[in-house]
């Protein structure tokens, strides 16, 4: 039997990966990671006017009636009742998302099923389009969260690359897998880098096995001694690659799905070693600039995938890349040609899917709200318009992260195996995000150090706390889960304490108290040692940020947890200077799937 990550069932994010340990407690998406109580058994409607404050382990019933969340975890490292429904980890009566702890950006009751209602809601709109409503909005209910992409021959290669991945259930009994369901939908995205230096992106299509796309992908260019890689994102809770028929593509690809027996979860890659390589000698020959990160509204530097300030359980997973669904369930790469034929059916507002992720949560709404500019290179999907992409993040992190430095940690829920630490399969994570292996000195991928930096340095996630007044202004990546921006962070690191098992590693309460009104973030306050600290107040209105890219239907990013809480690992925790307590949120001032509670 395949060892899954495994995600806490009540934090958003965490449940992601847990996440897959990004999710994880298996079948919970990222919403789940998030913490959030979801499937509670008790009717949406007593969730009215209800408000609850949130700080660390309390059953989701006490949480969503109005209860502190105040105790401990259980025995496994994940929130008591967090709200996901056990065989399929969507919420049963209360709307939240289910495996993947995220939900659509667009949603309109916080889980799984209310997302793809707004899905049904949005494709009603179009022609013809109930029918296939419907039948989305009943899928929803039973979403199978593990499924299969088959990989098309010579992936590495143009024709490869303009060759749609296939989406199946990777087992039949459990339920189809559809990529126009948004808890099911798979990403892939690619890049391209020249002997010298030149590089740029393409992300491959997806779609359901035995379909055919909206209209033909774009040809890939690949000139001649070209490097590839390609990445994959997942919103459920496993993704496996599988090669195409009488085709060894997983071999011609050197695709890592994590060890055998033991998937990472929703991420997977083929060839990043190379590409990487490739990477850093061009920009070591000044062929290739990366450039800096610059200076955010606050004066601080601007963020990186390897920033405390935004990583979660599972930092640097899935990707940014998108793509456009039919009212039919068809999928077609987001550029003018797939816009004209479905306009041409009478579709003028098709669905944007999109992979809730660390990289989207940076790229789309944390830099723009911070006044920050993601990397950007062309995209060849996308009519050769700049695109965003986790290897750019990647290589921008590479250059410019000071310490602390984030780095993929062997309590991170996607590299677990057997839901234990695995230095193994963290290396393995490690090198297809162009990280460096796990050493002796000051990187022994202790999950206790990077707890450490991430809630007790007054430098990292605290900066998010103290930059209230900006991230309030910042647009929520699910504003049926969290009010603005500022929430949004606040409910994934709180999340993510909890998925990371870092109480029992620091032996501290969980330092973020949240407080929800109708089941939606609405406040957060820090307390250094996760003392109680006073009912956060409401953020005040305010009026978004625009997102750089269009808004799409995506599970918010948020970490997955843990089945059990993983075990601690050395060396001790480094003591942090002390901090003085952030003032709870006042009526002036206010407040990752992973998105949600990831990206």
């Amino acid at each position: 039997m395949e060892d899954s990550p495994k995600r806490s069932s009540d934090a958003w994010g965490s449940s992601r990966r847990a996440r897959r340990d990004w999710p994880h407690a298996h079948s919970a998406p990222r919403a789940s990671r998030l913490g959030l109580a979801a499937a509670i058994g008790v009717p949406t409607v007593l969730f009215i006017g209800l408000t609850s404050v949130l700080s660390g382990g309390a059953t989701a019933a006490t949480r969503m009636l109005g209860g502190t969340w105040s105790g401990g975890q259980t025995g496994n490292g994940q929130m008591a009742a967090n709200g996901q429904a056990a065989a399929t980890g969507q919420a049963a009566a209360n709307g939240q998302a289910a495996a993947n702890g995220q939900m659509p950006m667009n949603a309109s009751g916080g889980m799984p099923a209310p997302k793809l209602k707004g899905m049904a809601a949005m494709n009603a709109a179009a022609k013809a389009a109930a029918p296939a409503a419907a039948a989305a909005a009943a899928a929803a209910a039973v979403a199978n969260p593990n499924c299969s992409l088959v990989v098309p021959a010579n992936p590495l290669t143009a024709v490869g690359l303009a060759t749609p991945y296939q989406l199946v259930a990777t087992n039949p009994a459990a339920g189809p897998c559809n990529e126009a369901n948004v808890n099911q939908s798979a990403f892939v995205q690619g890049a391209i880098i020249t002997p010298n230096g030149q590089l740029t992106l393409y992300d491959p299509l997806v779609i359901d096995q035995g379909t055919q796309p909206i209209v033909a992908p774009a040809p890939a260019q690949v000139p001649a001694g070209s490097t590839v890689a390609v990445w994959f994102g997942f919103n459920g809770t496993l993704l496996t690659l599988k090669p195409a028929a009488a085709m060894n593509s997983l071999q011609e690809g050197k695709c890592v799905n994590g060890l055998p027996g033991s998937i990472f979860g929703q991420f997977a890659y083929c060839n990043a070693p190379a590409f990487f390589g490739v990477a850093k000698a061009a920009i070591a020959q000044n062929l290739l600039q990366v450039p800096a990160i610059g200076v955010a509204k606050d004066g601080l530097p601007c963020p990186t995938l390897r920033s405390f300030d935004l990583v979660d359980q599972d930092q640097s997973d899935n990707v940014d890349s998108h793509y456009l669904t039919s009212a039919n369930g068809q999928t077609g790469q987001a550029n003018a040609a797939t816009r004209a034929a479905l306009m041409q059916l009478g579709q003028n507002n098709p669905i944007d899917l999109a992979n809730g992720s660390d990289n989207r949560l940076l790229d789309v709404f944390v830099n723009p709200t911070l006044g920050c500019t993601a990397f950007s290179r062309p995209n060849g999907a996308t009519d050769g318009a700049p695109g965003f992409s986790l290897p750019l993040n990647e290589l921008q992190a590479a250059a410019f992260q000071a310490a602390p430095i984030a780095l993929v940690p062997l309590n991170d829920p996607m590299t677990l195996k057997n839901n234990a630490a695995s230095a193994t399969k963290d290396n393995l994570y490690r090198i297809g995000v162009s990280q460096p292996p796990i050493a002796a000195g000051t990187d022994t991928g202790s999950g206790t150090t990077y707890c450490n930096n991430l809630f007790n340095n007054a430098a990292v996630i605290q900066r998010v706390f103290k930059d209230m007044a900006i991230f309030a202004n910042g647009t929520s990546p699910d504003s049926a889960a969290a009010s603005n921006l500022f929430t949004f962070l606040a409910m994934r690191g709180q999340a993510s304490f909890v998925n990371l098992g870092c109480g029992a590693l620091l032996k501290q309460a969980n330092p973020i108290t949240l407080t929800l009104t109708n089941a939606v973030v609405t406040a957060a306050t820090f307390t250094p040692g996760g003392a109680k600290p006073a009912a956060a107040a409401p953020a005040p209105a305010a009026v978004p940020a625009a997102p750089v890219a269009p808004a799409a239907v995506a599970p918010a990013a948020t970490p997955t947890a843990a089945a059990t809480a993983p075990a601690p690992v050395a060396p001790a925790p480094v003591a942090a200077p002390p901090v003085a307590p952030v003032a709870a949120p006042t009526a002036a001032t206010t407040w990752h799937r992973g998105y949600r509670a990831k990206g």
